[in-house]
């Protein structure tokens, strides 16, 4: 029987390990952390546990809108939502430690320390060092939140999403750093919450990633505009100061080579709430003891098997870096491969990273799949593109959620599809559609001769497929 060790409890390493398990494998998963990681425990569950408990904050001031009579203001009540973040979480977890159980999985709990080929030391708080043998290793320690010079987080004024997701207080005024996924997100609910919020952002766009949609990007800022939160693309902080007895007064300077004439401004706010991007979990896993090679940022190093410089040691997951996604999906389909590959259970797997949809959680949501029109433009076959406002449909309309767009790329000659981006509501769930589309190289035609429920948002698609397949029509 093989012995597989996971260093590593987020969604790469507890998939790899529940994988291994029922293929047969001897596994052991060390975590110096609940099993969840930070999707679970951090990331992804609270965000979005607490962007429901925003949406529907919203959608009761709204009421009106909607032919209701609400008496008295709506607000959040911060003990309740922390108990239900709990709660939910806590749902998770047991279901987690169910599946573990069920599957003899050992769980380890301590700090892993590469030792040298096949052997890793843990190292617990409350007992002595345990040494570990095995014959193959998958690395998921994942990833931080980074920080930038001059903004230390405190976790008093000076947050990272951590402290933003602990709900201890709502600032009456909150200066968001960085409009990527997680800022644009946070951003977006506590201003729901009740926030006034500040978003600075030091490239041009909000989602400022490649394979984010230029379209969506503008989409999102108009709305986020209309929200009243205040965004300064291509700004950066360059000063920080106490202002008050809780407060901090900051300073905005125009980033190098922004693209107009922007001026210098000083803001007074409660909180900040740092999101500038991630760093590598690696330091003090004695990576350099067993050879495993990494890059100047310490983001490990694998080939398109998810194997590493040392044969038998596969990672997954955050710890990869930027050069490939960072998504809690995208490390669950790696931990699959990477098990695949360590145990030898088929032939040799990859993954194709265009196929893995992203989504953003904002208000509205932003999802994509594919190539955005730049990406596809630049690999040089003629492209054609369509794109569908939602407005019209009337599930938007009965919904009052009539702000987005859908957007599709396909090669100019055979229509095949190369890409989709949506923002609007329920754009994370509708993006799967044209995932599959991708996957089996499916045509504009193909979309637009699929039938489409009616009422639904889904007929958004349906739309823009015929306006890219031309054959355009559209019903009320």
């Amino acid at each position: 029987m093989t012995r597989l060790t996971i260093i590593g409890g987020g969604p790469g390493g507890y998939t790899a390990a529940l994988r291994a398990a029922d293929l047969g494998a001897r596994v052991t998963l060390i975590t110096d952390e609940p099993l969840g990681g930070t999707c679970l425990w951090r990331g992804c569950i609270p965000t979005k546990t607490l962007r429901a408990s925003a949406h529907t904050l919203d959608l009761i001031g709204r009421s009106e809108e909607f032919g209701l009579r609400v008496e008295g203001p709506a607000a959040p009540d911060l003990a309740r939502l922390r108990d239900r973040l709990a709660r939910v979480i806590d749902v998770q977890v047991r279901g987690l430690d169910r599946e573990f159980k069920q599957r003899h999985i050992e769980v380890v709990r301590g700090r892993a320390l590469l030792k040298g080929p096949g052997h890793i030391e843990v190292r617990t708080e409350d007992g002595p060092a345990r040494d570990l043998d095995h014959d193959r290793l998958i690395i998921a320690v994942g990833s931080r939140p980074a920080s930038l010079p001059g903004l230390k987080v405190d976790g008093l004024v000076v947050w990272s999403s951590d402290q933003a997701l602990a709900l201890t207080e709502i600032p009456g005024r909150l200066l968001v750093v960085g409009g990527g996924a997680v800022g644009s997100e946070l951003a977006a609910i506590y201003g729901r919450l009740g926030s006034e919020v500040v978003l600075v952002e030091y490239l041009g766009r909000l989602l400022p990633w490649p394979g984010v949609d230029e379209d969506l990007s503008a989409v999102l800022l108009r709305e986020m505009k209309k929200r009243r939160i205040k965004v300064f693309l291509e700004y950066g902080v360059t000063g920080l100061a106490p202002d008050g007895a809780y407060g901090l007064k900051v300073c905005l300077e125009p980033a190098p080579g922004a693209a107009s004439k922007k001026k210098v401004w000083e803001l007074s706010v409660d909180r900040v709430l740092l999101s500038v991007g991630r760093r590598p979990n690696t330091e003090g896993l004695g990576l350099q003891n067993a050879g495993v090679a990494t890059d100047d940022a310490g983001w490990i190093e694998v080939d398109d098997r998810l194997e590493t410089s040392v044969p038998g040691v596969y990672a997954v997951g955050d710890v990869l870096g930027p050069s490939r996604v960072m998504l809690a999906h995208a490390a669950s389909a790696e931990g699959l491969i990477a098990t695949e590959n360590a145990l030898g259970t088929s032939g040799p797997m990859t993954l194709d990273y265009d196929q893995i949809p992203y989504a953003v959680f904002t208000f509205p949501e932003a999802a994509g799949v594919g190539l955005t029109e730049a990406q596809a433009a630049d690999r040089g076959p003629p492209i054609r593109t369509a794109r569908f406002d939602l407005r019209p449909l009337g599930r938007a309309q009965a919904e009052g959620e009539i702000a987005g767009l859908v957007k599709l790329i396909a090669e100019a000659d055979s229509g095949r599809l190369l890409g989709g981006h949506i923002i609007g509501a329920g754009a994370g769930e509708m993006i799967h559609e044209v995932a599959v589309a991708l996957r089996l190289g499916a045509t504009a035609s193909d979309l637009a001769a699929t039938v489409h429920a009616h009422p639904t948002m889904y007929e958004g698609l349906n739309e823009c497929a015929r306006l890219l397949a031309g054959r355009p029509i559209h019903r009320a």
